[in-house]
């Protein structure tokens, strides 16, 4: 970098402000409402469906499903629930391991934790950002063993029940290579695809290479519903299953309730349903402004030194969040300073899950890449303007 990391973060600023405009604090991702959420949000309201029944609940599973190209859909409260439901059904159980990432949100790693199941963290791959397929590739060859019951790790003696790999940002992971070592050593896999929605790997949309896939609706995700999650499948089985469980297992009946299980109260309520199929409608003109924003910013970037993290090869991503990475730490945090100290939000990447109390002591491969990346990257302003 030619000039100090103060005028760098300076000049990054008045890019930012260009883009958003040049007053006022700029958020990192922030809803956009400008379509009929309004009159959709008041039709239901009149409607009395309100709750976790109702017509939009319905149309928004469809829609969503139907953009991912995925048969099924079922939307739940949030993001962690849909990964923690979509665990549970492909059996993951007590004291399981889950083969997951340390570079990611904590979500997915409490979905794991909720089930009495253990996170194995390994590695990503610098350019995605996802769970590296070499990674997991290495560590099954040293530690797993296929019973005629599953996969084991050898050396813990536990089934590895399922692996999770995330699409960090909306940038695809090498999906398909992972989705082909799963295959070949029994292990189910579920794609915490909550931050890529809009996005595509070799042609198909992410969340659709596994058993199920998950997104999420957060009030920072492109497509909100205020709070709320959808499993995406194409068994048909999994998705009555996942209606059922998160209904709280209530056997269908006119007045009677009975639950022939333990379920849960995780529904899409009909009125976050209802804000979801407005933003729905627009989540192509919404795809297609962000990509505009990412193209400024990677033409910003070029000849600075400084890396934009863009969609990986083979992949369309949804640039989610956009990204830099820097020299360093103390470059990462001097910049995040002078960034936000200007008015616009900037962030670092998570802390890794190993690095957190309640995960220290989970089985990792030494995370090299994982902590280079965490004290380098930094997310920067990428709402719908």
């Amino acid at each position: 970098m030619p000039i100090s990391i103060t005028e760098f973060a300076e000049a990054v600023v008045g890019h930012v402000r260009a883009v958003y405009g040049p007053d006022g604090f700029i958020p990192l991702h922030r809803p956009v409402f400008a379509g009929t959420e309004r009159v959709d949000l008041v039709d239901c309201i009149d409607s009395n469906f309100v709750s976790s029944v109702g017509e939009k609940v319905t149309e928004m599973e469809r829609r969503v499903a139907e953009f991912a190209g995925a048969g099924f859909g079922v939307a739940v409260v949030n993001g962690t629930n849909a990964l923690q439901v979509a665990l549970r059904l492909v059996g993951v159980a007590r004291d399981d391991e889950v083969i997951t990432q340390a570079l990611t949100f904590v979500a997915g790693s409490n979905a794991i934790a909720y089930l009495g199941a253990k996170p194995v963290f390994l590695d990503v791959d610098r350019e995605t950002m996802g769970m590296s397929p070499d990674a997991l590739r290495a560590f099954l060859e040293e530690f797993g063993e296929r019973r005629g019951d599953g996969c084991f790790n050898r050396e813990s003696g536990h089934r590895i029940a399922a692996c999770q790999p995330m699409h960090t940002f909306g940038h695809p992971a090498r999906i398909d290579e992972i989705a082909s070592i799963c295959e070949e050593w029994g292990i189910p896999l579920i794609e915490d695809a909550a931050e890529s929605l809009g996005s595509w790997y070799q042609g198909r949309h992410t969340g659709t290479f596994g058993r199920m896939g998950v997104f999420s609706f957060n009030g920072n995700k492109i497509v909100t519903t205020g709070g709320g999650g959808m499993i995406v499948t194409d068994d048909e089985a999994l998705a009555k299953k996942a209606k059922h469980l998160t209904t709280t297992a209530k056997v269908p009946h006119p007045y009677e309730y009975v639950h022939d299980e333990l379920g849960y109260n995780f529904r899409m309520p009909n009125l976050n349903a209802a804000l979801g199929c407005a933003q729905m409608a627009q989540l192509p003109e919404f795809l297609e402004t962000k990509r505009e924003i990412a193209g400024r910013y990677r033409q910003f970037f070029e000849g600075t030194g400084v890396p934009f993290v863009a969609e990986p090869e083979g992949a369309r991503s949804n640039y989610w969040l956009n990204a830099i990475v820097l020299d360093s730490r103390e470059e990462r945090d001097a910049f995040l300073k002078a960034t936000n100290d200007a008015g616009v939000m900037t962030r670092p990447i998570w802390a890794l899950m190993s690095d957190l109390p309640m995960y220290s002591e989970c089985r990792n491969d030494g995370l090299e890449v994982s902590k280079w990346l965490a004290e380098r990257v930094v997310n920067l302003p990428s709402s719908v303007p």
